[in-house]
């Protein structure tokens, strides 16, 4: 087997980088192959194990992805197999799905071909069925959010733990539950289709923008582990848009977060304080990931089938054309909210518009605009309010507003600058950090 092998030995960063593009590929193709998640899961982690034994010396196959499903397919078979024979009825199920499937000990011709022809049609198939079963409106919305990190970003249950700040016990316990609850409810392994798709695909993308949001509203002293969740949630976005390339709401998730993702190192002072958009030095803002997010943004526009993520990423692409937060096209940012509250009418929607109409028409046009919109567990429409209330010197009011705000924040930058606009010598305080 020597020849397959590339000359160069593989590094613990190659094996890293092969771990976190196939993981969810693999474990994707082994739950089809046996029917059984905790076995695929097992199966791909031993693997890996292997592939961190041999592959540091004999380098890294041709098609890793091909070696990793080929080795965890064998290693599976053989545990089973060692199982079956002790009448574990769960073990001989799986063992009987795997045979069903067409899968055995390979010989050393069908091994090679595996390993160079991976099924890359197959594959993709059974990373959406995956995505789409880990995503099941069956499964509560946490577990949808720890289930896809876990098995198709390969994260450890320590790591999403920190990244959800949960003791890991919790997460391990609803890792265990929405696997149990995929088993015993008999949830379908497959794509839906027809009329079926679009709710569930609504369901797909909501999970990844809230893996982002997780990592987006986290700042320096949140930790590394939340702020990574952008670059998994990314990763998904990608993953998903090339699967479904037909799906321009895919494609519109991907350009909003790309466009938002742009602008992360201007967000923050270096010493981790919050920066607003309005104040954010432009020059920092990454001109390639914008410049991805803006032609994604127009290959939907062409398409004329708009949804909120389409409209959302049309809102920040806007924003991303000014050079200067003075030349921003305020009113053709309001037109696109319209819009967006025509398809997805809401509370945050109608917040945001608000937002706008302070730019264009003040902050008492906009101050009424929030009045009754609800949301008073969410910290963002008090310090909203708060805002518009202060620019209309109303400071008493506004100064209740941004403590209320303070007490419901949830990032450590973000309670950072409530704290300081409640030092504003506006409010009596002395401007000092």
């Amino acid at each position: 087997m020597g020849d397959r092998y590339a000359n160069e030995a593989a590094t613990e960063a190659d094996i890293a980088r092969v771990f976190r593009r196939e993981y969810g590929r693999a474990v994707a193709v082994l739950t089809r192959t046996f029917g059984n998640i905790d076995i695929a899961e097992d199966a791909v982690q031993d693997a890996f194990a292997a592939a961190v034994q041999h592959w540091p010396s004999a380098g890294i196959p041709p098609s890793p992805a091909g070696w990793i499903i080929t080795t965890a397919r064998h290693r599976a078979i053989d545990r089973l197999r060692r199982e079956a024979s002790r009448e574990d009825k769960h073990a001989q199920a799986a063992l009987l799905a795997a045979a069903r499937s067409g899968t055995g000990p390979a010989p050393a011709a069908e091994e090679q071909f595996l390993a160079e022809q991976s099924g890359v049609e197959d594959v993709d198939d059974d990373t959406l069925r995956l995505i789409f079963t880990c995503c099941h409106p069956a499964l509560a919305g946490s577990a949808r959010v720890a289930l896809t990190l876990r098995l198709l970003g390969g994260l450890t249950t320590a790591e999403i733990a920190r990244a959800f700040l949960v003791p890991e016990v919790t997460m391990a316990q609803r890792l265990v539950r929405a696997k149990a609850k995929i088993r015993d409810a008999k949830v379908p392994y497959r794509v839906p289709h027809g009329a079926e798709l679009p709710e569930r695909l609504q369901s797909v993308l909501a999970v990844v923008y809230l893996i982002f949001n997780e990592g987006y509203t986290a700042g320096p002293a949140d930790g590394p582990e939340r702020t990574e969740l952008c670059t998994e949630a990314i990763r998904l976005g990608r993953l998903l848009a090339s699967l479904m390339p037909d799906e321009p709401e895919a494609a519109g998730l991907l350009a909003l977060m790309l466009l938002i993702e742009s602008r992360r190192a201007a967000r923050f002072t270096p010493d981790g304080g919050l920066v607003l958009l309005a104040a954010q030095d432009r020059g920092r803002w990454d001109g390639d990931l914008a410049a991805e997010g803006r032609e994604l943004v127009r290959r939907c526009l062409r398409r004329n089938r708009p949804g909120p993520y389409q409209l959302q990423a049309a809102i920040n692409a806007v924003h991303s054309d000014a050079a200067t937060a003075g030349d921003t096209d305020w009113a053709q940012i309001l037109q696109l909210y319209d819009q967006l509250l025509a398809v997805a009418p809401g509370p945050v929607v109608a917040l945001n518009r608000a937002v706008v109409l302070a730019e264009l028409h003040g902050p008492a046009a906009a101050l009424a605009a929030v009045e009754g919109l609800g949301l008073d567990n969410y910290y963002l429409v008090h310090a909203v309010r708060a805002d518009f209330l202060e620019r209309l010197r109303r400071y008493p009011e506004a100064v209740e507003g941004y403590r209320r705000a303070l007490a419901l924040a949830g990032s450590a930058a973000e309670r950072r600058f409530l704290e300081g606009k409640l030092r504003s010598p506006a409010f009596g305080g002395d401007g000092d950090g």
